[in-house]
């Protein structure tokens, strides 16, 4: 289900990431949800929120990366 505001966000999601690594999960999140809502659409047999997840950590990872501190850091 799409998520209104950060603080709906999973608490997986919300311990981890900064704001706005958080702001981009919850964006890619709520778009991937509108945009797989019909299983043919998804791989394998993911759910819809299963496919949004995943997407919504795509996107993070476009921006961000885990540093060897166990900390999500802004690519340079």
């Amino acid at each position: 289900m799409p998520y209104q505001t950060k603080s709906d966000l999973p608490d997986s999601v919300q311990n981890v990431l900064p704001a706005h690594a958080q702001e981009i999960y919850k964006e890619a999140f709520n778009s991937a949800w509108d945009q797989y809502k019909d299983p043919e659409d998804r791989r394998d047999d993911a759910s819809r929120e299963e496919t949004a997840h995943r997407v919504a950590w795509a996107a993070v990872k476009n921006d961000y990366q885990k540093g060897d501190d166990d900390k999500w850091h802004k690519k340079k």
